[in-house]
């Protein structure tokens, strides 16, 4: 499944977003907290990830290429895995972000939603968050198959 949302953020402060995983519970509301050695993401990064319900995910950072503003992590929950792929792009009024995700279909249904909800977070900017824009934002984010 692949998930698309676009937005008016540049593409560098989206990408900051995304590098900085003190960074991902101001845009991602599904994430309380991130427990992680470092700064910023890095390849063979391990840390956890805490949902709003206080459940702990654990993760790995497959790759990060800083150039191309993309990365690719595993999420593992029990016996469920994912592995989602991110990418950001510049375009002229903002950027736009994909999501792809690899795993059991019935927990892609399960995240889809809330992934949804974040990419549009995150591509409208911190700065937005709270702002009253989440209805129009649902129409910026696409999902593909």
């Amino acid at each position: 499944m692949t998930l698309r949302a676009v937005g008016p953020a540049p593409a560098e402060d989206v990408w900051s977003c995304y590098a900085a995983p003190a960074c991902w519970p101001t845009w991602s509301p599904q994430i309380t907290a991130v427990r992680v050695a470092g700064e910023r993401i890095t390849p063979g990064m391990r840390g956890e990830v805490v949902s709003l319900f206080g459940v702990t995910a654990v993760f790995v950072v497959e790759s990060v290429d800083e150039q191309r503003r993309q990365w690719v992590w595993r999420v593992g929950l029990g016996p469920v895995r994912l592995r989602l792929h991110h990418a950001v792009f510049p375009r002229p009024a903002g950027s736009a972000t994909t999501l792809r995700i690899e795993g059991p279909p019935v927990a892609l249904a399960a995240y889809a939603a809330p992934a949804r909800w974040a990419l549009g977070r995150l591509v409208r900017g911190r700065g937005a968050v709270g702002s009253g824009q989440d209805d129009k934002q649902e129409r910026d984010v696409q999902e593909t198959e």
